[in-house]
């Protein structure tokens, strides 16, 4: 009977070192930043660029800043929608609006940024940050659902607005899509992503749900120069608005992600980091 005792003595002994540890809580009050994929992980510092940086898109800047710094003050604010044209500044500019809030008062707003494969984990997520005394921006960047999806538009329709697991009152949702309707693009479609054709159906449903829905262009030569010229004196790196167009009509595009390609190609050449 002992050598049996202490044989499933050893069984159980040995099981719990098999075992995975219990996750500890997560502490949503100490990081500025998490990321969501099922469970969080704490994100020591912010990475944003300075709001007076993002140049060409101001009256997006104006609205989504306000936005986040009234959420972030505990007053009433928007779930937003941010679309259109590829590398205009959409997540950069979600980025730097909660950067700039947690500035003015540290510690009143947290941005978590919710993986693509963590969506149907979102109610346990809005459930953990409902009890927090702080206010959380829920970041989705780049969200497109696939034209045989209909659960995924219906579902985040319902945490957005009148559902029963609509997220709680100290969170906002923010995403970011190429497009308004955040349905795949046909190609009977025009290449202009905002596109008054969109059909309509559970995913342009969707983005009425959203109180800002913004809309972000791709940029003028002007403004794809006043880009570059700010990074450039913000870095005191030298550059020439030829070498900057040439550059821009190699990639076949004008963008803020394309200017800060070419800054990178600047810093890199002047031996500096960024």
């Amino acid at each position: 009977m002992s050598d049996h005792s202490e044989a499933l003595s050893r069984i159980a002994d040995a099981l719990e070192r098999l075992a995975p540890p219990a996750a500890a809580p997560t502490d949503w009050l100490s990081a500025p930043a998490y990321v969501w994929h099922g469970s969080a992980r704490a994100v020591g510092a912010l990475a944003a660029p300075p709001l007076a940086l993002l140049k060409g898109i101001d009256a997006q800047k104006e609205a989504v800043v306000g936005n986040v710094a009234r959420l972030a003050a505990g007053f009433a604010a928007h779930d937003m929608l941010l679309w259109g044209s590829r590398g205009m500044g959409k997540s950069a500019l979600l980025r730097a609006a909660v950067l700039a809030a947690q500035n003015d008062g540290a510690g009143r707003i947290a941005l978590v940024q919710v993986a693509p494969e963590a969506l149907s984990s979102l109610a346990q997520l809005f459930n953990e940050l409902a009890a927090q005394p702080r206010s959380f921006l829920v970041f989705i960047d780049d969200l497109g659902f696939e034209d045989n999806d209909s659960s995924g538009p219906r579902a985040l329709r319902s945490w957005l607005e009148g559902g029963i697991e609509a997220r709680p009152g100290n969170v906002r949702i923010a995403v970011t899509s190429n497009r308004r309707a955040i349905v795949p693009r046909h190609l009977s479609e025009q290449d202009d992503p905002i596109n008054p054709r969109d059909a309509v159906d559970d995913r342009l449903a969707l983005a009425d749900r959203f109180g800002l829905s913004i809309g972000f262009h791709n940029c003028s030569q002007d403004d794809y120069l006043a880009i570059i010229g700010g990074y450039c004196d913000e870095f005191g790196l030298s550059w020439s608005e030829g070498e900057a167009l040439e550059w821009s009509k190699r990639r076949g595009a004008r963008s803020g992600r394309v200017a800060w390609q070419f800054v990178t190609e600047l810093a890199g050449r002047a031996g500096k980091s960024l």
